[in-house]
């Protein structure tokens, strides 16, 4: 079984967070230049199966696209041409930053640390990947 890698697609860096071989467990696995993205996943795809992508959408809070969705979704056509065979599943990515922030905070992490803005993006990919994990069970 292949892993599920989740992508919280930003303009300057991405988060990104994988499954286990066995999908039981989210993990972060990295924070990239969000234009060096495609070579990393390509990169990755070659090492790891992969079987699908989850990608988080960006909406407001009422439910509108936000002001970077199209960008996500040009990428998402980028992703269907460079993985044709890799499904990709949106999901709301709504509350995640903040979700993570929090996280951070009670797990102990740093005021330096948690401000290192590519820990909130693995973060928000993680929180992201489960709760579509939870969504399929």
């Amino acid at each position: 079984m292949g892993r599920i890698l989740a992508i919280d697609y930003g303009l300057k860096r991405t988060g990104l967070a994988v499954t286990d071989p066995l999908r039981i467990i989210a993990t972060a696995l990295e924070t990239v230049a969000t234009a060096n993205l495609l070579t990393y996943l390509k990169a990755y795809c070659d090492k790891e199966p992969v079987d699908a992508f989850v990608i988080g959408m960006p909406k407001t809070l009422s439910n509108q696209d936000s002001a970077t969705a199209p960008e996500v979704r040009r990428f998402i056509q980028t992703l269907r041409t460079e993985f044709p065979v890799i499904p990709i599943h949106q999901v709301d990515e709504r509350f995640t930053s903040s979700m993570a922030q929090r996280a951070m905070i009670e797990g102990g992490m740093k005021k330096k640390d948690r401000r290192v803005k590519g820990n909130v993006d693995k973060i928000s990919a993680v929180l992201m990947l489960q709760a579509f994990m939870n969504s399929t069970r």
